[in-house]
Formats: structure tokens, sequence, C-alpha cells
């Protein structure tokens, strides 16, 4: 009965939280730092069922974005960022923790160990890759949030006036 009990109160949460934000969705839609970061976040940010908020990307100006859009929209302490580095082993080098380190603003000491994926090629394809670095913040509720404002601009797009939404099935 506990467990039950204890499901029953964070779903009530999550349902909570989601429909605050999608609510909230018409009045921050004006920012277009808060739309960009949602559609990065919606096109390549985690959706799966751990609730953790995980962005990720090679792209270092995507990154910078996305860690301004965490700060100024979302707010997010500068304690609850992690950093998590992929890397081939012909990326491997101290450059490229300190060149993550200042795309992001984030100190080494919160990066999550490297990943090193081995490699079959014996030279750099791209001497300019750095790897896939991934901003991960585990906060359930901000997780619920950016799913409460994504349906916050599924039922802004549906609403209007010809909409090619209506023509989208199951959406």
């Amino acid at each position: 009965m506990g467990a039950r009990k204890h499901r029953e109160i964070r779903e009530r949460i999550t349902a909570d939280i989601i429909s605050a934000a999608k609510n909230d969705f018409p009045r921050l839609a004006q920012n277009p730092l808060f739309l960009s970061g949602l559609c990065l976040y919606w096109a390549e940010g985690d959706k799966n069922q751990l609730e953790r908020v995980k962005f990720t990307n090679s792209d270092e100006r995507m990154i910078a974005i996305m860690m301004f859009w965490f700060r100024e929209i979302c707010c997010v302490p500068e304690d609850k960022f992690r950093i998590a580095l992929h890397i081939h082993t012909l990326q491997i080098s101290d450059n490229v923790e300190q060149f993550w380190s200042k795309i992001t603003g984030i100190p080494i000491n919160q990066f999550q160990k490297t990943y090193v994926k081995a490699t079959t090629l014996h030279y750099r394809r791209n001497a300019l890759y750095n790897g896939t670095c991934a901003i991960v913040v585990s906060d359930r509720s901000l997780f619920r949030k950016i799913s409460g404002w994504k349906l916050g601009l599924i039922d802004y797009l549906k609403n209007r006036p010809c909409s090619s939404m209506d023509r989208t099935p199951d959406f």
C-alpha cells in the first residue's frame, strides 16, 4: 500500500508540474531564446523514463546556446551541471576536456569520466572534431517542466488557423 501511495503522489506531482508548464508556455513563447532552446531540446535532448535532462551534440555552438538556455530560461544552478564526453581513441588529449570546459563554462571537476570508444582508423578524419558533449542535469522537475513546455508548443500550433498540425496524425 505504501508503494502505491508514493506512486500516486509522484504521478500527481508530475501532472501538476506538466500542467503548470503547459499553461506557462504562451507567456514564455514571446522569448526567442525560450523557443529556440525548447525546439533544440526536443530534437536532441533525452526523452527517457529516467526523467534526466540531457542534451547531446558535437557542435560547440549548439552546446553553448543550450548552456545559455539552461542558465537563463531553466535557471539551473551551476553546481547541478555535469558534462559527459564521448570521444574516439584518436581524440584523446587534455585539450578536449579543456575545450568543452571553455565552451560550457563548467569546471573540469564537474565532468563525468570521459567515455573513449576504440576506432579502427589510424588517422583523424576531422581535425576540428572534439568528440560529443552531453550536458546532464539530474532534475526530474525540470524534465517534467520541459515536457509540459513541449505540450504547450503542440497545443499552440494546433490552435493556429490553417495549421498543418491539423493534418498531422497522432502528433
